[in-house]
């Protein structure tokens, strides 16, 4: 490996990366990861599995916060170039700008694993060093549909005014990510599949952020009143929000309840599920993506081409590694605790 200069180690004091080094002597194998923020609840279970994956190996991961900010990250893939990383784990902060990634990748033959946000599939067919982990988006969209649709037909309270007509509102993650594209078609085309009409009070955009969702929910509810008979958010954090909103707006208390649902089956979440005010989530394999996305790098930072045997997962098409949701309810949360 290329080793530090002073001035490089000067630089990297400003960074504050968080190193993760598996047992025994100094690692030979570097691994550079760069998240797209660090305080994003998911990205962190994803994080932490990356870490306690990488301590099990003799492969030292340098993980870095591009702080939702594509022109940083930019410049953290430069240094790992520089300090001549043998392999990339990167969530895009853009997933459209994942191109250019590759592309100072591909001159520099380091492999790159991308990771929860998948790059355009015209970016990822630019070179066979290149892999993606993360889930199907349209089948949790369909899972957190069918949460609400069960709640609907055992429920027939929820149809407020009577009219045979679900009237929700949605809180959507990031414009243009497709997770919260995704999710969000994919949530209510499962209720329409069920035989359930639909009318969209409001929709707007929480950017996956549990103070945005509690403000959008807020404001939902100003505009909206008691009509609103369900919420659907593309996250945990934006419905945690949203519950904080219904609860000032007095609901989860005398019998005053709205079925809320999320995706990810964060701590919180199952917390609030086991208090009763999230209806139910869709479980976002934090771990299995985490240590997905370490197995492949750390095969291909070896030099290595990965298989399903050498990582423990299953290759599709050569390049993706899908993660299957789970639906979790106040049923069986405790079992993913």
């Amino acid at each position: 490996m290329k080793k530090f200069t002073a001035i490089m180690c000067l630089a990297l004091a400003l960074v504050t990366p968080v190193f993760a080094q598996g047992q025994g002597e100094a690692s030979d194998i570097e691994i550079g990861c760069a998240i797209y923020k660090f305080d994003d609840t998911f990205m962190t279970g994803v994080r932490n599995a990356i870490i306690a994956a990488a301590a099990e190996t003799d492969a030292k991961v340098e993980v870095v916060d591009s702080m939702n900010i594509q022109a940083t990250q930019n410049e953290k893939v430069d240094l790992f170039i520089t300090k001549g990383m043998d392999a990339m784990q990167i969530n895009p902060v853009d997933r459209t700008a994942a191109g250019v990634i590759i592309d100072k990748a591909k001159k520099a033959n380091i492999p790159v694993v991308f990771f929860n946000r998948e790059p355009l599939a015209e970016d990822m067919a630019k070179w066979d060093k290149i892999y993606y982990v993360g889930a199907r988006a349209e089948e949790s969209g369909t899972m957190s549909g069918q949460l609400v649709v069960d709640y609907w037909k055992s429920n027939p309270k929820m149809d407020k005014n009577g009219d045979g007509v679900l009237q929700y509102v949605m809180l959507k993650g990031e414009p243009g990510h497709q997770d919260a594209e995704l999710r969000t078609e994919y949530s209510i085309k499962a209720l329409q599949d069920a035989g359930i009409k639909v009318e969209k009070l409001a929709e707007d955009t929480g950017m996956w952020d549990r103070v945005k969702g509690q403000e959008k929910m807020a404001a939902f509810i100003a505009s909206q009143g008691d009509a609103i008979e369900a919420v659907f958010a593309n996250n945990d954090d934006m419905a945690l929000g949203a519950i904080e909103a219904l609860k000032a707006a007095g609901y989860f208390k005398d019998g005053k309840f709205m079925p809320v649902v999320g995706v990810d089956a964060t701590a919180p979440a199952l917390q609030a599920l086991e208090e009763g005010t999230l209806l139910g989530t869709v479980l976002n394999d934090a771990v299995n993506q985490g240590r997905a996305t370490f197995a492949l790098s750390y095969e291909l930072a070896k030099g290595n081409t990965p298989t399903d045997a050498s990582i423990g997962y299953t290759i599709t098409d050569g390049k993706y590694v899908w993660v299957p949701y789970q639906k979790v309810t106040k049923e069986n949360y405790q079992q993913f605790k």
